[in-house]
């Protein structure tokens, strides 16, 4: 079990592989965390979201529910992941919404993917095997292996690199 230093918000539930380091202020709950990864400063993961081995997540980034992140990949700085494709502050009758209201809607990033900073990752999207996603992009759809993309909504750059 991972020990959690004075200047860190880590859950008992979360799942700490072998190696990883993770740095101050960082909120992590009911999440998993593969071997020899590194999270930055001032970084969210939530409850059913999975990081995996050798991973790099920078800091100011937002990994909410439903999100899995493959083996090998870089998220960049103040990267911002979403998993409500309608989101409301209330519910019918105007009670604030709870758990029950809403459906999570799942992201993958697969192995070798690079997220660049500022990119904000829409939900029920894959964004394939060592794909570059530029910084700033807004990704809406699922991107191929290899592809790069850029800008909002983000559009291939290129069709595949190595």
């Amino acid at each position: 079990m991972y020990k959690a230093g004075p200047l860190q918000k880590i859950s008992p539930d979360v799942k700490v592989g072998e190696g990883t380091k993770i740095y101050d202020f960082v909120n992590l709950y009911g999440c998993e965390i593969g071997a020899d990864s590194k999270v930055g400063t001032f970084v969210e993961i939530q409850k059913n979201s999975k990081i995996g081995d050798r991973c790099k997540i920078s800091s100011h980034t937002f990994i909410c529910e439903g999100v899995t992140i493959e083996d090998e990949v870089f998220v960049g700085h103040g990267v911002v992941f979403i998993n409500d494709e309608f989101p409301r502050a209330t519910a019918e009758g105007g009670a604030l919404q709870t758990e029950a209201d809403w459906t999570v809607s799942p992201t993958l990033i697969k192995r070798g993917a690079s997220i660049g900073s500022g990119a904000v990752i829409m939900c029920n999207v894959t964004i394939g095997e060592k794909a570059m996603i530029g910084a700033g992009a807004v990704v809406t759809k699922d991107v191929p292996a290899g592809a790069v993309v850029v800008g909002n909504p983000a559009k291939a750059l290129l069709k595949s690199v190595k």
